[in-house]
């Protein structure tokens, strides 16, 4: 299973706008996705009540994971986000 490490860069980590876009980005991924913090479980990706119990706030460390054909595009498109600001967009 692909796995990749990143770091959130949104100022609000992964609350509100930068949270409803991630889980919008990874439902309509080919595959499914979790992510979690290195000490956490994963939970699904595309869930905005998971997202929002994982508590990533600027700067934390989250690794994503998938399963199936594409996997790692679907990783790689993720972690271009997540390293993005996006509560300036």
């Amino acid at each position: 299973m692909p796995e990749r490490k990143t770091v959130v860069a949104s100022k609000s980590g992964l609350h509100a706008r930068p949270a409803a876009v991630f889980v919008k980005a990874a439902a309509e991924q080919p595959t499914k996705v979790t992510i979690r913090k290195p000490d956490g479980e994963p939970v699904d990706a595309s869930s905005i009540l998971s997202i929002m119990t994982l508590g990533v706030e600027q700067g934390d460390e989250v690794i994503l994971s998938a399963e199936g054909d594409r996997a790692g595009e679907a990783l790689d498109a993720l972690v271009a986000l997540l390293e993005r600001d996006l509560d300036a967009e």
